[in-house]
């Protein structure tokens, strides 16, 4: 702890404190506000397709660096740094919001009650929103100061450099914005011309029921780069697992005859590997993440007590009270109680967030108590490992028990449910973004008041615009379809359905926690397996080839331990790029769900086929190779 306190007090940020910049502008506020949607948007699309998002943090920097160094040719770190702070609170709040609200449009749709209103959802999105900023404050002291130099907070540390090598805007903008056009292109041609099928799938001859396929989208060729080789071949391993190892398993039993096993209707045999994933496999999958999301939540017990004693020990010393040091300053603790409280109440009383005062109250206590949680976990080990989604189903495994208890049970029970788990949902996000964001403020010297008011900021505005996204692309194509399977809401689906009725086919939940245990006692990371084998292997082949591309250039800077500057620099170009083809396929996606709602057919008649897909998926892995790999320093 001392350590932490230390180099705390010995720390000066790049700008100090009594220097005053430009910071909380204009130009900042419109274009942060700007990314936020955009970023938003696209990862709302990303988090649907593989049940994943990634951090907006550094792409936000440099595309803002890009445009207020290169086109208004302003030089301030701290508007930087601002642009950044509500551009990727965007990107938090929209993985929140669909790990949980498309069970919403699966069940009303499922029951007849048309779709979830829009002013619902935006409402359920701006509590989340707000909650996981106000309840992150109290903590910046205890987290970012105190603890500096003992919490790393990766992505905030790494945010603060690429702002402090802000002489390099220009080139890494250009970088981002390639990928973003030609993920964007890609994806015209494949979902708007319908030139060539987004999806290649082969059958392996002499092996009943075994396949192998690829969704061929820069996606998924980027989230491979930016996870790396070895979470990639984890998802790869748990797809494995799935489609090598249990469907051909299944298959052969559904061979020995009319064998029909619950929850499917209709014998073994006539199924095919697809509806074996759809209702076997999925449910194995989910006892596997079920069990990896929570038991990682229990490994971190010991700090969330600490960060705990932590935060309460500077309530009683006065966190947030008045500082005339700029870069000390806080929202001030009115402010965040009030405002806590108020949006609290509104939960309790209005009807368009149906949680009535026992969810609003459930909110109360695990909200603080998770972003607390959520907090502390991504300065230890990164946003990607935030078990956000081990939180929810904590949460709603507890809320749900509580509502059948009180006689609210049925449907307006399962939707109470969902409603408190998705505003946890994003309070934890938010909660984790938050304090990235605080940290490379902090080494930046950014004024803490200012970046918390622009996640507000930041966060208001995608929930405007969240409610917007979801519904257009359940119009286009509806959650749980092949365009968009939305794994993680239908695992919440599946959890709270169990709950409430006790029809959840516990045998092979249980397979999958056994799975689950079996991976934690060889020492391997439950999650990203789990994942991969909830999902069809058609998403995991992709994220591996661009986890390939990455691995190539890590082993070669573990070769140089770790001081090869031209290694690292074509590592942080192909993140840039493949940021941008994620960027880019996500605003084309949403292009797309407006011409598919609207009726409008670009599709040229021509088909190339799968050859055609496995050419052009070569050259765009081409594409990020030149960028990272083959790139000349």
């Amino acid at each position: 702890m001392s350590k932490g306190t230390n180099s705390a007090q010995e720390f000066k940020p790049f700008i100090s404190a009594d220097k005053v910049l430009p910071e909380f502008t204009t130009t900042s506020l419109i274009l942060g506000i700007l990314l936020a949607i955009v970023f938003g948007a696209a990862n709302a699309y990303l988090g649907l397709k593989v049940g994943m998002t990634i951090s907006a943090s550094i792409p936000a920097a440099v595309i803002s660096m890009g445009i207020i160094r290169g086109i208004l040719k302003k030089e301030s770190i701290l508007e930087n740094n601002m642009v950044q702070t509500i551009g990727s609170a965007g990107e938090s709040l929209a993985a929140g919001a669909i790990f949980t609200l498309p069970a919403l449009y699966i069940w009303t749709q499922e029951w007849g009650m048309g779709t979830p209103s829009l002013l619902s959802i935006t409402a359920i999105a701006l509590c989340g929103g707000i909650l996981g900023v106000l309840f992150m404050v109290p903590l910046r002291k205890a987290l970012i100061v105190k603890e500096h130099g003992v919490l790393p907070y990766p992505e905030g540390t790494a945010c603060a450099e690429v702002l402090l090598a802000g002489e390099e805007g220009g080139e890494k903008a250009k970088i981002t914005f390639a990928g973003l056009g030609i993920g964007a292109l890609y994806k015209f041609i494949e979902g708007g011309l319908k030139l060539f099928p987004g999806e290649i799938e082969t059958t392996i001859p002499g092996y009943k029921g075994a396949a192998i396929g690829g969704d061929v989208m820069p996606a998924l060729l980027g989230v491979g780069f930016i996870i790396g080789p070895r979470i990639s071949a984890y998802m790869l391993a748990g797809a494995v697992i799935g489609w090598f190892g249990l469907i051909p398993l299944i298959t052969n039993i559904g061979s020995m005859g009319d064998v029909i096993m619950y929850p499917a209707s209709v014998p073994i045999n006539e199924l095919g590997y697809w509806g074996i994933w759809n209702y076997y496999i999925r449910y194995v999958g989910a006892g596997a993440v079920a069990f990896g999301g929570i038991f990682s939540l229990i490994k971190s017990l010991p700090l969330i007590v600490q960060t705990f004693k932590d935060a309460m020990k500077d309530y009683s010393s006065g966190v947030g009270g008045s500082t005339n040091v700029r870069t000390d300053q806080d929202m001030s603790m009115k402010i965040v109680l009030v405002g806590s409280l108020a949006v609290v109440l509104a939960m309790m009383m209005l009807p368009i967030i149906p949680v009535g005062f026992v969810g609003a109250l459930l909110i109360a206590i695990f909200g603080f108590f998770f972003a607390t949680v959520s907090s502390r976990i991504v300065g230890l080990v990164g946003s990607s490992s935030n078990p956000v989604s081990g939180m929810t189903i904590a949460t709603l495994i507890i809320t749900a028990i509580v509502f059948k208890a009180s006689g609210n049970d049925g449907h307006v029970g399962m939707i109470g449910t969902l409603t408190v788990g998705a505003v946890i949902c994003i309070i934890a996000a938010m909660a984790g973004d938050t304090s990235q964001d605080l940290k490379t403020g902090f080494l930046v010297g950014a004024t803490p008041k200012k970046q918390q008011y622009g996640e507000i900021i930041g966060a208001v505005a995608s929930a405007l615009a969240i409610g917007l996204v979801l519904t257009l692309l359940n119009k286009a194509w509806g959650f749980g379809s092949s365009e968009l399977p939305a794994p993680q809401a239908t695992l919440m689906r599946l959890v709270i359905e169990g709950v409430m009725g006790g029809n959840l086919p516990w045998a092979l939940v249980f397979t999958g926690v056994g799975l689950g245990v079996a991976v934690e006692l060889l020492g391997l990371p439950v999650l990203p397996i789990a994942i991969g084998l909830y999902l069809p292997i058609h998403l995991s082949t992709p994220i591996m080839v661009g986890g390939v591309i990455r691995g190539i250039l890590d082993k070669k800077l573990e070769k140089s331990n770790g001081e090869d500057k031209g290694i690292k620099a074509k590592i942080d170009s192909g993140i840039l790029f493949a940021s941008g083809l994620i960027a880019g396929e996500g605003l084309i996606g949403i292009l797309l769900a407006v011409f598919a709602v609207f009726g409008v057919n670009l599709a040229l008649g021509i088909d190339l086929g799968q050859i055609g897909a496995l050419v052009f998926f070569a050259a765009l892995t081409y594409t990020l190779m030149k960028n990272s790999l083959l790139k000349k320093n």
